[in-house]
C-alpha cells in the first residue's frame, strides 16, 4: 500500500507538468486566435466562446490522434468488425510505432551519458545501422531460413551502429579527442561512407524478399511490430547491466571520476570504448528494426533530429531506462497527437510544437512545476537533489 502510494506521488509531479503545459499552450491557441478575437469588440463573449471551443477540440482532436478514442474503442469491440477495431486503434498503435525508434536510440545515449561521455552522432550510427541491416539481410536471404535471416539482419544492424560509434570510442581512449566533436563530424560522414559501401559490395541483382518483423497484429494498417517489446526488454536489460553487474559499476564509476577509477585498477580507456560500442550497438539495433518492420523500411527514416530528440528524452528520462521508456511513449504520444490537430483543426503546426516544447520543459523542471502548484516536498533532502540539471555522470 505504501509503494502504491509512493508511487502515486511520483506521478503528481509529472502529470501537473502536462496540465501546466497544456494551461499554456491553450492560452496560447487562445491569443492566436484572430478568426474569433476580432469580434471580441462588439461581442467579446461569442469571441472567448469560440476561442475557447477551439481549443476543447484541438485537444479533443490530439487526444484522439496519440491513443484513439475510448468510447470508439469500445464501440468497435461490442461490434466484432474487424475494420472498426482496426480503425479504432490504429492512433495507438501509432504512438507505439513512433516511440520505438526513439526508446533504442535514448537508452544508447543514455549508457554513454553514465559514462561521462556525450555521444552526438546518433544520426549517422542509426544510418550505418541501417546499412549494416541491409546489407547482412539481403546477403543471408535465400540462403538461411527467414528467421535466422532477420536475426542476422538485426545483429548486422546493431554491429554496425557499434563499430561506428567505437571510433569516437578509440579516438577519445587512446588520443585524447573529444567525443563532441568527432561524434558530431561523422554524422554527415556516414551518407557518404555508405555510398562508397554500397558501391564496393556486389549485392544480388534484382529485388531480393528479406522477412519482416513480425507485425502484433495480423491486420494491414496497423504497423506496431514485436519491436516495440523488444524495446522495453532491452530497457530491462540495460537497467540490469547498468545497476545489477560489475561491469555497469565500472561504467557508472567512470562517469564520476576517471583519476579514481585508474586508482582502483580499472582502465579507463577500455570502459570508454566499451560504452561507445553499446550505445552506438543499441542505436544501430533500433535502426534495424526500423528498417527491417512494416513501420519504415529501408527508404525511411524516424525524424530528421532524431539524435537531439533522443538527447532531450534521455535527460529528460534522468538516464534511467525505465524513465527513456516512458519519456518516449509521451513524446511519440504528443507528436501523434499534434498531426491529428492540424488536421482537425486550423491550428497551425508550428504553434503545436510550442506545446510539445512547453510539455517537455515542464516535465523536465519538477522544482518549478512544485513552485507553480505550491507542492511540498516529501523528503526535502531527495528533492533538492532530484531538482539539480542531470548531467552524465547521474545514476538513478
Amino acid at each position: 500500500m505504501h509503494r502504491i502510494r509512493d508511487e502515486l506521488r511520483r506521478a503528481l509531479v509529472p502529470a501537473l507538468a502536462l496540465v501546466t503545459a497544456f494551461l499554456l499552450g491553450a492560452i496560447v491557441i487562445v491569443l492566436t486566435d484572430f478568426e474569433h478575437l476580432q469580434h471580441i469588440g462588439s461581442d467579446p463573449v461569442a469571441a472567448l466562446g469560440g476561442a475557447v471551443k477551439g481549443v476543447v477540440d484541438g485537444y479533443g482532436a490530439m487526444f484522439s490522434g496519440a491513443i484513439g478514442d475510448p468510447a470508439r474503442i469500445l464501440a468497435a469491440i461490442q461490434s466484432g468488425d474487424a475494420g472498426e477495431i482496426e480503425a479504432a486503434i490504429r492512433p495507438a498503435s501509432e504512438t507505439l510505432v513512433t516511440a520505438t525508434p526513439f526508446i533504442f536510440v535514448s537508452l544508447g545515449l543514455a549508457v554513454s551519458f553514465h559514462v561521462g561521455l556525450f555521444n552526438l552522432g546518433a544520426d549517422g550510427q542509426f544510418l550505418m545501422g541501417g546499412l549494416g541491416a541491409a546489407i547482412t539481410a539481403v546477403l543471408l536471404a535465400g540462403h538461411l531460413p527467414p528467421f535466422l535471416v532477420l536475426l542476422g539482419g538485426l545483429i548486422g544492424g546493431s554491429v554496425a551502429g557499434g563499430a561506428y560509434a567505437f571510433v569516437p570510442g578509440f579516438l577519445k581512449a587512446r588520443t585524447g579527442a573529444h567525443e563532441v566533436i568527432t561524434t558530431l563530424m561523422l554524422n554527415p560522414v556516414a551518407p557518404n561512407l555508405a555510398f562508397l559501401i554500397l558501391g564496393s559490395i556486389a549485392l544480388p541483382s534484382g529485388p531480393t524478399p528479406v522477412p519482416e518483423v513480425p507485425r502484433l497484429m495480423d491486420l494491414p494498417t496497423i504497423r506496431v511490430d514485436y519491436g516495440f517489446f523488444v524495446a522495453i526488454a532491452t530497457a530491462a536489460v540495460v537497467s540490469f547491466l547498468l545497476f545489477r553487474t560489475t561491469r555497469g559499476f565500472e561504467l557508472r564509476a567512470t562517469g564520476f571520476s576517471r583519476t579514481a577509477v585508474r586508482g582502483a585498477g580499472m582502465q579507463p580507456g577500455r570502459i570508454t570504448m566499451l560504452a561507445m560500442s553499446l550505445s552506438g550497438g543499441l542505436v544501430g539495433l533500433g535502426s534495424a528494426f526500423f528498417g527491417l518492420g512494416p513501420a519504415g523500411g529501408f527508404g525511411g527514416y524516424p525524424s530528421r533530429d532524431m539524435g537531439y530528440v533522443a538527447i532531450a528524452l534521455a535527460l529528460l528520462a534522468g538516464l534511467r531506462p525505465s524513465g527513456v521508456v516512458l519519456a518516449a511513449l509521451l513524446y511519440a504520444a504528443l507528436t501523434n497527437g499534434a498531426q491529428s490537430m492540424v488536421i482537425v483543426t486550423d491550428i497551425p503546426l508550428a504553434l503545436l510544437v510550442v506545446i510539445i516544447a512547453f510539455a517537455m520543459m515542464f516535465v523536465a523542471a519538477p522544482g518549478l512545476i512544485r513552485s507553480i502548484w505550491r507542492l511540498k516536498p516529501t523528503n526535502p533532502a531527495i528533492e533538492g537533489a532530484s531538482s539539480r540539471p542531470v548531467g552524465p555522470a547521474d545514476s538513478i
